[in-house]
């Protein structure tokens, strides 16, 4: 089963070998036909910590690193 890669912006980068991404996604209401944002925090494991607030970043699913991170950065969007 292929693993899920999500597009995000850093918003915090406060803990060791750790990041927040904020996650948004867009959808039309069902009834209402109206365009819906919501948006999900994931925790993303950054080895290196390369990564600063604000940074736009792929992430994709991993094993379980700790209690928290199920994720792990991939890429920079440029």
């Amino acid at each position: 089963m292929p693993k899920r890669i999500l597009q995000g912006v850093v918003t915090s980068n406060q803990n060791q070998q750790t990041i927040t991404v904020l996650v948004e996604r867009r959808f039309k209401h069902p009834l209402l036909q109206k365009t819906v944002r919501k948006s999900k925090k994931y925790r993303a494991h950054d080895e290196l910590n390369a990564y600063k607030v604000g940074d736009m970043v792929r992430i994709q699913e991993c094993p379980p690193k700790s209690k928290t991170k199920r994720w792990e950065v991939i890429a920079t969007e440029a």
